[in-house]
């Protein structure tokens, strides 16, 4: 086993570096500099953005975008939100989140989601840290304190404050990438148990409390990344990655969910069909993904005009990723893209 102080230093480099299409572990703590500008007018195709989520208000007409790997006035990680009124442009950034001193999350902040529920607005969220497991594995990236988070402000401009110093999820679990379900009026988070800690990514369910601020029960487990016949098995780490959960009921009830991985053409998006209907599944996997074109970490959303919508970030390559729009089409059993300029 090696020195924790070593796997500490090894821990910053790669954070630093970044690795092939692991999007856990490469990219978003390379931040840009602090926010100072004021918010403005801006073009996605000009921004960096990674891991970003829409929430739409039908009432003021108006799109908000939430993404990390930005800092904040006082220089530490934050979530930033852009609005706009078309999906075209857009005004920002503004932060609506930033760290606050001697909070448990000391590496950054990934995958912000903006969530409105019971007339409350949460921010669901995942932390990381360079605080070493015990268990180290030889020859394996850092074991490190990483997980999803709920936040909770009045209003979708913020502030957001945390319920806790610590994650949502169990604090022993490597965990990311939480998003939010309600089914038959009992609200869930659905994640992603990452790789680095089991090797076969899963994704996982666990109940919420009625205010989102506290896990009840034990996480169960939906399916692993090597379900996916299009999951790629990592040639370096035998893993498979399981990213970016996102739920979707269809026009004839079945329910589906998105997911990432990577695939044999790069960064990719999946989806699978719950066989019940239900959140606890079984779940089944599409042979083939539904984008394959080097981008990911999907969600989906309705355009005010009522097209379905879905955001991901191509390519998934630092510095580049941009967030792009696709028009979706719900065929009643799954989704198809109704555009995709990236099909060659």
């Amino acid at each position: 086993m090696l020195p924790l102080r070593k796997i500490a230093v090894i821990a910053a480099a790669l954070f630093a570096i970044g690795l092939g299409f692991f999007p856990d572990v490469r990219g978003q703590t390379n931040f840009t500099p602090p926010i100072a500008e004021a918010p403005h007018a801006v073009k996605l195709a000009d921004v960096r953005l990674r891991d970003s989520a829409v929430w739409v208000d039908t009432n003021a007409q108006t799109y908000y975008l939430v993404s990390a790997g930005r800092r904040g006035p006082n220089g530490r990680a934050a979530v930033i939100e852009y609005t706009s009124k078309d999906l075209d442009t857009w005004i920002g950034p503004k932060v609506i989140f930033e760290v606050p001193t001697n909070f448990w999350g000391n590496r950054g902040i990934w995958a912000p989601e903006l969530h409105q529920y019971q007339g409350k607005f949460y921010l669901f969220l995942t932390f990381n840290t360079d605080h070493l497991f015990p268990e180290q594995w030889r020859d394996w990236l850092p074991r490190v304190e990483r997980g999803s988070q709920i936040l909770v402000s009045d209003a979708p401009t913020g502030p957001f404050v945390p319920f806790a110093n610590h994650s949502t999820l169990p604090t022993n679990m490597m965990t990311l990438d939480g998003t939010f379900f309600i089914e038959k009026s009992v609200p869930y988070m659905v994640f992603a148990h990452e790789w680095v800690q089991i090797k076969d990514g899963t994704v996982e369910y666990i109940r919420l409390k009625d205010d989102l601020s506290e896990t009840v029960g034990e996480p169960k487990r939906l399916f692993h990344g090597s379900d996916a016949p299009w999951s790629k098995k990592s040639e370096q780490y035998g893993c498979h990655v399981t990213d970016a959960p996102w739920m979707y009921r269809t026009k004839t009830g079945k329910l589906l969910m998105l997911w990432s991985s990577g695939s044999k053409t790069g960064y990719a998006v999946g989806i699978a069909i719950s066989k019940s209907g239900k959140l606890e599944g079984p779940w089944e996997q599409q042979a083939e993904p539904l984008f394959a074109q080097d981008g990911g970490h999907p969600m989906l959303f309705h355009r005010l005009d009522g097209q379905l919508m879905m955001i991901l970030h191509q390519p998934n390559k630092t510095p580049f990723e941009r967030a792009r729009f696709f028009e979706v089409e719900d065929m009643g059993d799954t989704l198809r893209l109704k555009t995709n300029p990236f099909t060659k």
